[in-house]
């Protein structure tokens, strides 16, 4: 029972998202807007983590298993892949290595400022 209740909150801000992903007409995917709301619900205390860390665990651990079907799409249109799969490649790794790049000057900048205010 206790799994089923915290699949239940999990599943209400997903469907939260849903919602206001047909209401905000932003391009913005609506599992993140779910995640956002979960995570301001966790940090503002109104959903505690022991009501989801069970459920949210499971999730993570089964989380190879949802890439089987995206594995199998990408098998089933191989002919009409191939011919971008090296453009694509170097996409992602460009995009990948931007983002460590901007993730890491923006952590360096926000712990440089948190030090100066220490000092």
């Amino acid at each position: 029972m206790k799994y089923l209740s915290q699949f239940l909150r999990i599943t209400a801000f997903t469907l939260a998202g849903e919602l206001l992903q047909r209401l905000i007409p932003l391009p913005v995917p609506a599992s993140v807007y779910g995640l956002v709301l979960l995570f301001a619900a966790l940090c503002a205390g109104i959903v505690k983590l022991e009501q989801v860390k069970d459920a949210g665990g499971f999730l993570v651990s089964i989380l190879p298993i949802l890439f089987v079907s995206p594995a199998v799409g990408i098998l089933e249109n191989w002919g009409l892949i191939k011919d971008v799969m090296i453009s694509m490649i170097v996409v992602a790794l460009t995009s990948t290595i931007i983002t460590f790049a901007v993730a890491g000057r923006v952590t360096q900048s926000l712990r440089n400022k948190e030090e100066k205010e220490d000092a």
